[in-house]
């Protein structure tokens, strides 16, 4: 019996990896296509060593229309997709607003080409907690409003959900997911793979490792005079193993058409927010590192709280977030002395 055969755009990016590790765990055929803008061809070998099985790969640009088609034409017995690849630092989409319109956009309409000339069952998007903007009520549920986003980047996750839904109502033999997930940190527990940013890092846990190992000589706090219990800002940190299996769920119920309607959409976090500083807390009990930390202006773009309800993605998906934010900031921790010392 032929394996079932998912394209994975953005695959060796960091929660495009993670979820490849767990699609072949569960026995699926997986291609990836990355053009490594952002990401290192070793992962490949991380993905295989805790696996087994090294998937395919094909590294071009999705926003190249006929490379892309041709993929397709060698591919043709692809059944779904999971769609990763974009742009995602929300500091630089605010510096560089058309180079995230023109890629994350771009790719999207490629892939939605392909679906319709390929009859492919459909799509999983990765979307992101950045389209609720600062929610009016939190946890922020599903059916809250849309504000005006505070980046680029967000706000090309906002036009890309409009994108879908267009397109699935005019193609009822399509299908899509789009999973709005809050802010991955973590690592594999095997510590073979893990968050690799190219450069200066835009998120903070990244920060805190290469601060802690050495790398930066210090973390910046982008500022704390926010309207929250200690100052800094709030987030619903999701362990991103958690948020792998999640797409594992949500790409089965497109074959095996479970959706309730054409385009689903669901909150990925674990319902519970934290501030700058107890991520900072729970990093140094958890390693034993001290930080060297210095508040600093506030970050253009971002928000000051936001946090899930994920009630529909536990009784929609089975899925729920099971990692402790102490275990998940432990590895990674661990993946980051493996990076660096191979130990």
């Amino acid at each position: 019996m032929n394996k079932i055969k998912i394209l994975v755009t953005g695959g060796t990016g960091y929660i495009g990896s993670h979820t490849v590790v767990e699609l072949q765990n569960k026995g699926f055929d997986v291609v990836i296509v990355d053009n490594l803008s952002n990401s290192n061809i070793e992962v490949l070998e991380g993905i295989t060593k805790i696996t087994g099985v090294r998937p395919a790969f094909e590294q071009f640009n999705l926003c190249d229309t006929e490379k892309t088609k041709n993929f397709f034409k060698k591919h043709d017995n692809i059944v779904a997709i999971i769609h990763f690849a974009a742009f995602k630092a929300v500091g630089e989409s605010v510096e560089k607003p058309l180079i995230y319109y023109r890629n994350n956009l771009d790719s999207l309409i490629t892939i939605l080409e392909n679906i319709q000339s390929n009859s492919i069952k459909g799509l999983v998007f990765s979307s992101s907690c950045a389209v609720y903007g600062q929610p009016d009520e939190l946890p922020v549920t599903e059916n809250a409003p849309l504000k005006k986003a505070f980046s680029p980047y967000g706000n090309t996750k906002q036009i890309a959900e409009e994108i879908i839904a267009d397109f699935i109502s005019v193609n009822a033999g399509s299908r899509a997911i789009a999973l709005r997930y809050f802010n991955p940190i973590g690592a594999h527990n095997s510590a073979f793979i893990g968050e690799l940013p190219l450069g200066v890092p835009s998120n903070l846990v990244p920060f805190i490792n290469q601060t802690a190992i050495g790398i930066r000589e210090q973390l910046s706090i982008f500022g704390n005079d926010y309207n929250t219990p200690d100052g800094t800002c709030i987030r619903d940190y999701i362990n991103v193993v958690d948020l792998a299996k999640a797409h594992v769920i949500a790409v089965e119920r497109i074959i095996e058409n479970k959706n309730k309607s054409n385009f689903e959409i669901f909150n990925l976090g674990t319902g519970n927010g934290a501030s700058v500083f107890e991520i900072i807390n729970s990093f140094e009990k958890v390693t034993g590192q001290k930080l060297n930390y210095k508040v600093v202006e506030r970050r253009a773009g971002d928000i000051e709280k936001v946090f899930a309800d994920t009630k529909l993605a536990n009784d929609e998906l089975g899925w729920k977030s099971e990692i402790s934010l102490d275990e998940t900031l432990l590895s990674a921790w661990n993946w980051e002395k493996f990076l660096r010392f191979k130990i």
